[in-house]
């Protein structure tokens, strides 16, 4: 039995068009998950250890070379100060241009020589850090748990997580006055005026799963289809078609802007588990909500959305 596995943004924001919420609603409504995005990650992929080495996977799904050390995402970030503190607005900066990246990580260098470590730019928004062994570990926190909170709640407490607060504030003031941010104020965009640290973490050994393919531009996941020996694509629904095949797939449609372009995504379903390309199409929304859908319960024409 093959399966669609599809990861969506939060359900309230993928419109309300009546086609698709009476889909769903014919559907199967499964219980809610925390944190549902990792827990499906988790799900369909078998590794060592309990947390997502998120940089380290996207590394090696760029260089091929993460293999060893503990690897840190030091994303590219805007926080906005206000008059008790400030807040991390955006991170990662998505309209942030090659060239403008390298500029940035250049003149951030000298802030990690002590720690003999440099920005890696895997892409313009997502860049690394490769730790020396022994490098002591803070609790840092993803951005999407961070995004508009208060900076003093998000940043690595206590003694562990000192000099990253420190590294913090001094890539803030570094990034400042920096002439991108002025180039970038001038054309009415947000400055990079932070780096986010996060994901810690070592490439797992190996990489289990039972999936055929990966649609996904999330460097994360495209890494572990990567280690697991799925073939990647993008997340169209033109790329599923074209895979072919009657395994499992993994079509990642939790994509920064664009929400409201998933009911447009409905026939593809459809036809879907009319041709019997899929047996069943498992949906997670990253709000947590969860259902499973089949073709004859499109005979359910007794449930609204």
């Amino acid at each position: 039995m093959s399966v669609l596995h599809v990861l969506l943004p939060p359900l309230q924001g993928t419109g309300n068009d009546p086609e698709w919420r009476a889909w769903l609603a014919r559907g199967d409504r499964l219980p809610d998950i925390r944190d549902a995005r990792a827990a499906c990650v988790r799900e369909r992929f078998r590794f060592s250890g309990r947390a997502i080495p998120a940089a380290a996977l996207r590394h090696h799904c760029h260089a091929g070379d993460a293999a060893s050390g503990i690897w840190l995402c030091a994303d590219p970030a805007y926080a906005r100060s206000e008059a008790t503190g400030a807040r991390l607005m955006a991170c990662p900066v998505h309209d942030l241009s090659a060239a403008d990246a390298d500029e940035l990580a250049a003149a951030l260098q000298p802030l990690f020589d002590e720690m003999a470590a440099a920005p890696v730019v895997d892409t313009p928004s997502s860049w690394c850090l490769r730790l020396p062994d022994g490098e002591s570990r803070a609790a840092f926190t993803e951005p999407a748990a961070a995004l508009g909170a208060s900076l003093a709640d998000c940043l690595p407490e206590g003694d562990t997580g000192r000099a990253w607060r420190r590294l913090f504030n001094e890539a803030q003031i570094a990034l400042h006055a920096h002439p991108v941010n002025a180039r970038r104020a001038a054309a009415g965009k947000v400055p990079v005026n932070a780096l986010w640290f996060w994901g810690e973490g070592t490439l797992p050994d190996t990489v289990e799963t039972g999936l055929q393919c990966v649609a996904s531009t999330d460097d994360v996941l495209r890494g572990l289809a990567k280690m697991g020996g799925a073939v990647r694509l993008e997340p169209l629904p033109q790329a599923v078609d074209a895979a072919g095949g009657n395994g499992d797939v993994l079509l990642d449609l939790d994509i920064p802007g664009q929400s409201d372009a998933i009911p447009a995504c409905l026939p593809s379903f459809r036809r879907w588990l009319r041709e019997r390309r899929f047996n069943v199409i498992s949906l997670v929304f990253a709000s947590g909500e969860r259902y499973r859908v089949r073709y004859l319960h499109g005979l359910r024409f007794w449930r609204r959305g």
